[in-house]
């Protein structure tokens, strides 16, 4: 053996296997979820995709009592479902909070069972919380809203079953290349 091999041998093992392995990163926290309603899925979806930390989006049907229903039922209001997004993100790069600022920036919290030209109880303003952390943070951010003189309409509901909307529904305005009709980001905090 070669005193260079030898050598190499020798300081390899005596470092700490903790430094070793120091360069490798281990993810600190698994993908979170939230569940937003609030108007067109869209309009919603437009802007959570484009958010830093969001991971992935879908739009769908969520808070009613129908399984699997489809978009002609709901607007149809036979199910009680709202159209919804379900935000996949990462922790380390975003927050629970910082995705609800932005719900509240993107459609009008103070519309009830509506936002813009779109009418009826689908497009109600409803954040469905997944923990008790998420359902605190909705809360506040409502009573920082409420204390700055809007009249909140939104609704905090523990989550239930999220329905996954058709696949044309999915991406709609990457796949058509349009805009929001009925969201417009308006700064609130």
């Amino acid at each position: 053996m070669k005193p260079f091999h030898l050598l190499l041998i020798i300081i390899i093992s005596i470092i700490p296997v903790k430094t070793m392995n120091a360069t490798v990163q281990q993810p600190n926290s698994s993908p979170e979820t939230a569940i937003f309603a609030g108007g067109c899925f869209w309009g919603m979806e437009h802007y959570f995709i484009k958010e830093p930390g969001v991971i992935r989006t879908e739009v769908g049907y969520t808070g009613g009592h129908t399984e699997h229903p489809t978009y002609e039922e709901v607007c149809n209001h036979n199910t009680g479902h709202a159209e919804a997004i379900r935000v996949t993100y990462d922790p380390e790069q975003t927050s629970f909070e910082l995705l609800a600022r932005l719900f509240f920036e993107i459609h009008d919290p103070t519309q009830v069972d509506r936002q813009g030209p779109d009418i009826g109880t689908q497009y109600r303003s409803e954040i469905f919380y997944l923990s008790n952390s998420q359902k605190m943070i909705a809360l506040k951010l409502i009573e920082q809203l409420r204390q700055k003189g809007f009249q909140v309409a939104t609704k905090v509901t523990p989550a239930n079953l999220f329905w996954p909307a058709e696949k044309y529904h999915q991406n709609y305005y990457r796949k058509t290349g349009g805009n929001p009709y009925c969201h417009i980001r308006q700064k609130r905090f």
